[in-house]
């Protein structure tokens, strides 16, 4: 049987009811167009190429194709499409939905028309991973819904304009400025530039030692020779851990490797002004996992895989990547999933508000902290080891406080710190404006103090960055505005990015994107190579998408061996804009 849709209708339908030799109801979610389907003789099917249609939504087609009464009111939806064949193809969807949520759900849609008889996936998280894999079924002809549980896309990824310009409260660095990056062909064809932020092996990962201005807690500067100094010896230290490492046959944390350390080399014990400056360093560590030292593995810290060209800073924001990747998508918003039961024919999702969504298979791109609160009942459970997977990774917490002043007043460098006795005290300021030519820097607070932060209001929050610039600049001018991101507390991440924790193997990113049945995952915390990066997400909804294909495929018997992987075809490459003051 054939079910057409409206012109601007393709949207997803659902099945409501058992099928009868009576008219059952279907809408097509165009304002324009809605499709009424009839039963078949036998009870539970539907005669082929039964079908009427009712333009404008004032009548209902009945019976035998006559016209029945008005259509007072859409309220139960149907099967996207059903073939002779049996086979479960075609999102469907059933539940009631007003029509301000039906104008939310089209809001990022513009789907063209598909075949029917395509194959369907549905895809569970609106960030990085979720629409690259979307994107990629969706350009490969299967029919795609994408579920996101906020009232907007991207995800980790979350560009502001709020001070009338983009500031990102997330994701804000391609690490790995170099055409083997996975987003470089992406962001090169979008003609978006890049501030480079370091080069290649910086000690302090995402900066070099080359623009910067670090200060005590009595706001005197700390000078630049015993900065890059105290960087040597820290190197040095990080070296001597990975012969504690060699050493022990059981893991430990980072913090506790460095003590050892310093058992065994006295010399590279600092005091005074050097052990703030090295407190600071390791603060940045603690940034780059997201997380305090005495959570970090020793055994798997460095195991992940760094590109080489350094690190840039995306000057315009990382949502113009995500807006591009979504064009054209069928994406409801909104739409938070609560219950994913798997079968050997397909799936079945259903959202908080009671909705179902029934497909093929199904990419779970949720952020990590997300799988970890339980909130998404699996039927059945999850193989134990895929449950050993999720508790086991860590999931960290770095926050962005963004304050906008009225003009700078600050030294013109990259960045600010501020040294102390413990990496708990310890400040850094981002300064955009080097970058963009904006007055704002950005206080990047993380593990425990991030999560000591998240219990404040923003004005709070807000106003205890700004004391900690006042430490170092006494005669700063308070800021005219600011945002403050709240990725620990926020429902629809609970944490910031994953990392390896003590006495946890590294393998446990590949063991939680392992697919299990019909179901495929994606997002940072599956990536072995790049985890806790936005290319690392992009590489993982890709790669889900690719096995999401071939299963699907493979057991409808329409594999193609022949036909190329989806993401390897890229015919030409631009140049990245790469920029450094």
């Amino acid at each position: 049987m054939e079910v057409r849709h409206g012109e601007e209708g393709n949207r997803g339908w659902v099945f409501d009811g058992q099928l009868r030799n009576e008219p059952v109801r279907l809408l097509d979610l165009s304002p324009d167009l809605v499709s009424w389907v009839i039963g078949g003789e036998n009870s539970g099917g539907f005669q082929e190429h039964s079908r009427v249609e009712a333009v404008g939504g004032e009548e209902a087609a009945a019976n035998g194709g006559k016209i029945g009464k008005k259509i007072q009111r859409v309220e139960a939806l149907v099967v996207i499409s059903i073939v002779t064949d049996r086979r479960q193809i075609g999102i469907m969807e059933s539940g009631d939905k007003s029509n301000r949520q039906l104008q939310r759900a089209l809001c990022y849609s513009d789907v063209e028309k598909r075949d029917s008889a395509s194959p369907s996936v549905i895809v569970i998280g609106g960030g990085t991973a979720g629409i690259a894999a979307a994107r990629a079924l969706h350009d490969a002809s299967f029919q795609v819904v994408l579920l996101e549980s906020r009232e907007r896309i991207g995800g980790r990824v979350h560009t502001d304009y709020s001070f009338g310009f983009p500031v990102d409260l997330g994701a804000s660095w391609l690490h790995g400025v170099c055409k083997e990056n996975p987003l470089a062909p992406v962001i090169g064809r979008l003609g978006l530039p890049l501030y480079r932020t370091s080069g290649d092996n910086s000690v302090l990962y995402d900066h070099d030692l080359e623009s910067y201005g670090l200060f005590d807690m009595e706001g005197n500067q700390v000078p630049q020779e015993l900065v890059s100094k105290v960087g040597v010896t820290f190197e040095s230290i990080l070296k001597e851990t990975d012969v504690v490492r060699q050493e022990f046959s059981e893991d430990m944390s980072i913090f506790r490797a460095i003590s050892i350390v310093f058992e065994r080399r006295p010399d590279l014990r600092l005091e005074g002004l050097a052990h703030k400056v090295l407190q600071w360093y390791l603060c940045r560590m603690e940034g780059w996992f997201a997380a305090d030292a005495d959570t970090i593995s020793l055994k798997c810290w460095d195991q992940e895989e760094l590109l080489p060209g350094g690190h840039g800073l995306m000057i315009r924001g990382y949502i113009p990547v995500i807006n591009t990747l979504a064009k054209g998508l069928d994406i409801r918003l909104g739409h938070r999933v609560t219950k994913i039961v798997r079968r050997y024919n397909g799936v079945k999702v259903t959202t908080e508000d009671g909705r179902t969504f029934t497909a093929d298979a199904a990419i779970v791109a949720v952020p990590l902290g997300v799988l970890k609160s339980n909130c998404i009942k699996f039927e059945p459970r999850l193989p134990e080891w895929k449950e050993a997977a999720i508790n086991d990774l860590g999931v960290g917490i770095e926050n962005k406080i963004i304050l906008h002043f009225e003009k700078v007043f600050w030294p013109n460098v990259e960045f600010l710190g501020v040294v102390a006795e413990t990496t708990y005290e310890c400040s850094y300021f981002l300064n955009l404006h080097k970058a963009t030519g904006h007055s704002v820097l950005v206080y990047m607070p993380a593990g425990q103090l991030a999560r000591d932060i998240e219990k404040m209001s923003d004005e709070a929050a807000a106003n205890f960055a700004f004391t900690q610039l006042k430490r170092i600049l006494p005669n700063a001018s308070e800021p005219i505005q600011y945002l403050v991101s709240h990725w620990g507390t926020d429902k629809n991440s609970l944490g910031s990015y994953s990392y390896d924790t003590v006495g946890k193997p590294h393998d446990l990113y590949e063991r939680l994107r392992i697919p299990v049945d019909n179901l495929f995952f994606a997002g940072e915390a599956t990536s072995t190579e790049y985890p806790g990066s936005v290319h690392g997400a992009y590489s993982t909804g890709l790669m889900a998408a690719e096995d999401c294909r071939m299963r699907v495929l493979e057991r409808y018997g329409e594999l193609d061996l022949f036909q190329p992987v989806m993401g390897e075809e890229n015919p030409f490459s631009v140049p990245l804009l790469i920029s450094r003051m």
